[in-house]
Formats: C-alpha cells, sequence, structure tokens
C-alpha cells in the first residue's frame, strides 16, 4: 500500500485496526486465495484497501464489509459501485446469508473481537465455500491446535468440527502501520461435507463443550458432574479423571451425541 493510501487516516483502536503495508506478504496473501473472475468474495474490514485492490484486478465484483465511516467514504472514492458493493456496518452482527451461496471470505481480521466474529461466521457454514484470514498467531494457533496441546480449547474444537483448518504463513508485526505488538498468521477455514457433520444437536454441542473447557485444569467428572455420571463414562469409555484438553473433536462429538439420545436432551445448566 502506497503513503498516499495511508495518509489523513489515524488507525482507530476501538476498531483494533493494524493495515497491512507489506506488497510482498500481499502478494502472498492473494495467491493463497486465488481468486478467480465469477466468485461470490467477501473482504472483511477492508480497511484502505490493501488486499482490496489486488482482489479486484482478477474479479469481476467484490463485497467489503466496513464499520469505519471515514474508511468507507475513502473506499467509496477510490472504487467504483459497478466493481464493489459496500456495505457499511459491523461484520459481528451481518447477514451473511443475503449475500447468496459459495461465498469466499477473506480478512485482516481486527484482533479485539476475531473470536466472537470466527463464531458468528461459523453459523454460515453451509454457505461458504472458504475462508483465508489474518489474525493474531495465537489465535490461529488456537484454532489449529490439536489435543493435548496447551491451546487447544472450545475455539478449536468448535471451529475443527465445522472445518478443516490449516495455519499457512506467519506476518511479522513490521508489515502493518502501525505495527502491532504480536505476531499475525494466515489461517484457512474450509467448511467440512454435510456428511462429516454427525452432531445431532448442535447447541446441546456448544454448550457441552464451553461447560467442559470452563475449568480446563479440573477432570471431566467434576466440569461435567451436571451432565454425565459414572455410568456414562463407562458406556462412552472415555475417562471421568481426563481433561478438556485430553479429548479429540470426536469424542466430543460422542459426549454430545450420547446425551443426545436421553429424553428431555439438553444436559447440564451450562
Amino acid at each position: 500500500m502506497s503513503a498516499a493510501h495511508l495518509a489523513g487516516h489515524r488507525a482507530r483502536k476501538r476498531f483494533g485496526q493494524n493495515f497491512l503495508v507489506a506488497p510482498g506478504i500481499i502478494a502472498r496473501i492473494i495467491a493463497a486465495i486465488a481468486p478467480q473472475p465469477d466468485d461470490t468474495m467477501v473482504e472483511i474490514g477492508p480497511g484502505l484497501g490493501a488486499l482490496t485492490e489486488p482482489l479486484l484486478g482478477p474479479l469481476n465484483h467484490l463485497h467489503v464489509i466496513e464499520i469505519d465511516r471515514d474508511l468507507i467514504a475513502r473506499l467509496r472514492a477510490r472504487f467504483t459501485a459497478e466493481r464493489l458493493t459496500l456495505h457499511a456496518g459491523d461484520a459481528l452482527t451481518f447477514d451473511f446469508a443475503t449475500l447468496g451461496a459459495g461465498l469466499r471470505l477473506v480478512g485482516n481480521l481486527p484482533y479485539n473481537i476475531s473470536t466472537p466474529l470466527l463464531f458468528h461466521l461459523a453459523a454460515f457454514a453451509d454457505r461458504v465455500r472458504d475462508m483465508h484470514f489474518m489474525l493474531q498467531r495465537e489465535v490461529v494457533e488456537r484454532i489449529v491446535a490439536p489435543p493435548g496441546s496447551s491451546a487447544y480449547g472450545r475455539l478449536s474444537v468448535a471451529l475443527q468440527y465445522r472445518f478443516a483448518v490449516e495455519r499457512l504463513f506467519l506476518v511479522p508485526p513490521g508489515a502493518f502501520r502501525p505495527a502491532p505488538k504480536v505476531e499475525s498468521a494466515i489461517v484457512r477455514l474450509i467448511p467440512r461435507p454435510a456428511h462429516e457433520l454427525t452432531v445431532r444437536d448442535a447447541a446441546l454441542f456448544g454448550r457441552l463443550v464451553t461447560a467442559a473447557f470452563g475449568q480446563r485444569r479440573k477432570m471431566l467428572r467434576n466440569t461435567l458432574r451436571d451432565w454425565l455420571g459414572e455410568e456414562d463414562w463407562q458406556v462412552l469409555a472415555i475417562a471421568p479423571t481426563a481433561r478438556a484438553e485430553e479429548l479429540s473433536v470426536t469424542d466430543f462429538v460422542r459426549l454430545a451425541n450420547h446425551l443426545a439420545t436421553r429424553p428431555g436432551a439438553g444436559g447440564g445448566q451450562a
């Protein structure tokens, strides 16, 4: 991004703004996304257009979602409505279903809302083809973490159940203005096909995972005592002395489906 595009705009902390400026990193991100002319591409938080402009190179049209009124004015002055549809508002409350199906979502996501935004986007997974995001490295490590690792948690289980996830590459702080205090990383999420989504009650699954990781250092017999008794652990062949981070995504699916078979299913009061 040129200095001219940065001039006159002060990054706003309340929006978590750190603008990508490194041409080599930008080119690498675009290559990973590989936009095609007829893609229904949606950029979240285009900011000053560092990704917007190179995305529009091969694309016939691009949707962007931006909350900052000053940046919205800049984008409208820079790009034509024929090429760019600008949705002014908060991505956390945006109804992505209004944009159709086969969506390709991209963006340098604000670090201060990244986790709730990922949960919001997961609700539209059946309309998504893929997602490529720049996030704080720590968040990406949590997304891709395997069972048994310190980073493995609620976010790991929730997203790995719904998506195939992959960390692509790291991005140093110097690639941004202003430079953040942490490293960033690019993550790819591809929705899993319907036949792999075997949870019977998605809401119950979510509550169960939240409860299990609510007190990570405690054994499951304690964190899930309102949900499961000794006989349940025996039937499931899962040790009640295990901790949440020791269970795989498949184990959590088994737990949730076991609970869903009970009359008046709902489990504990998570």
